[in-house]
């Protein structure tokens, strides 16, 4: 890494970031000037150890979509996207030996303590358990037991963001304004949902690859060479002759194909491309001109055939996401319990 013609050594501020949907890239994490907007994001994701952060799980929304992330998110990686946490941490200077009742603590290695505070409030909680006091009548203990969680309202509204109903009724407040969560009637199919969700889009990179894929110029387990940039195949248009990208068939590099990935693949959509389209935008070995810098997404992992293999996991992930999202309910409103705040006004259906 470079800064000014100065070489900076790898150090352990240097960890992985979510830079674009399913895109991940080291980057060395200071104080400014080398990063200029930090924002809140030392509060959400400190680092405890070298290249480590304190656990958390961040879901991005943005008029383009909406992606959930368990490391430092990007501040693109949603356009115009605002991050809610599911947690946040508050470096504690007094440093005590041991934390105070109900106090969640994180350490680090350097003699540091953090206190966790949780993202969704114990007002927000109440609200939910009173409009839903039977949501999980028959939920296990070892599941979660029968009462809501703040991780099951975090979950939930991984879920509604998701909702094609959802955004095509509230597209223009969404294109303007924060999202307003409705209380929906079948909070767990959307909290089961948005689990279902979260489990893929945060492990695409050990999901299993799409069955059916036709991987020509490389053995099953053998290194497939470098990439220099992904492209899509490309095939005559019957109508005007023209070539036009072939969207079942990407091309590694001089040797390698990847064909027989399904259309569908990129009918899903996380600010403004698939998955796949993704890759091809940003695996590629590109020079920046003012810098020098050369991002090379073949140095990203020390497996030769990460590159490879994310393809056909990522084909699964869209598709799978798909299935998901077309099982969602629309969403249908219950009405606001008596603990409801007055400082929350109303919601999108109370304002159609």
């Amino acid at each position: 890494m470079l800064q000014k013609g100065n070489e900076l050594t790898s150090s352990s501020e240097t960890r992985a970031i979510q830079y674009r949907p399913f895109v991940k890239e080291q980057i060395y994490v200071a104080d400014y000037p080398l990063v200029h907007r930090p924002y809140l994001q030392p509060k959400l994701f400190p680092l405890i150890a070298p290249h480590e952060t304190a656990p958390n799980v961040v879901i991005d929304t943005g008029e383009r979509g909406t992606f959930i992330s368990n490391i430092l998110p990007d501040l693109e990686l949603n356009h115009h996207g605002q991050c809610f946490p599911l947690f946040w941490y508050e470096r504690d200077e007094d440093n005590k030996l041991f934390a105070a009742e109900g106090e969640k603590v994180v350490r680090d290695a350097w003699g540091g303590r953090y206190v966790r505070h949780d993202g969704i409030t114990d007002q927000t909680l109440d609200v939910f358990r009173h409009a839903y006091p039977l949501a999980f009548a028959t939920r296990t203990k070892k599941d979660g037991g029968t009462q809501i969680s703040k991780e099951d309202i975090f979950y939930y509204i991984y879920g509604v963001l998701h909702s094609p109903d959802y955004r095509r009724r509230f597209a223009a407040n969404l294109a303007k304004e924060l999202p307003r969560i409705p209380l929906a009637r079948e909070l767990e199919a959307f909290s089961r949902a948005g689990r279902a969700l979260a489990k893929l889009h945060l492990n695409y990179e050990s999901i299993d690859p799409w069955p059916n894929l036709v991987v020509e110029g490389v053995l099953p387990g053998m290194d497939p060479g470098r990439v220099v940039k992904l492209a899509w195949g490309k095939r005559r248009d019957p109508e005007t002759g023209k070539k036009v990208n072939d969207y079942t068939r990407l091309v590694y590099n001089k040797n390698v194909t990847v064909s027989n990935i399904p259309e569908a693949a990129n009918d899903y959509k996380v600010n403004g491309r698939s998955p796949l389209e993704w890759m091809v935008d940003r695996y590629q070995v590109k020079t920046d001109k003012a810098t020098g810098i050369t991002n090379d997404p073949n140095n990203y992992s020390d497996d030769p055939r990460y590159i490879l293999d994310l393809i056909g996991r990522l084909v699964t992930v869209s598709m799978r996401t798909q299935e998901v999202v077309a099982g969602l309910p629309d969403i249908n409103e219950v009405e606001h319990p008596a603990c409801w705040p007055t400082a929350w006004g109303q919601t999108q259906h109370e304002l159609d």
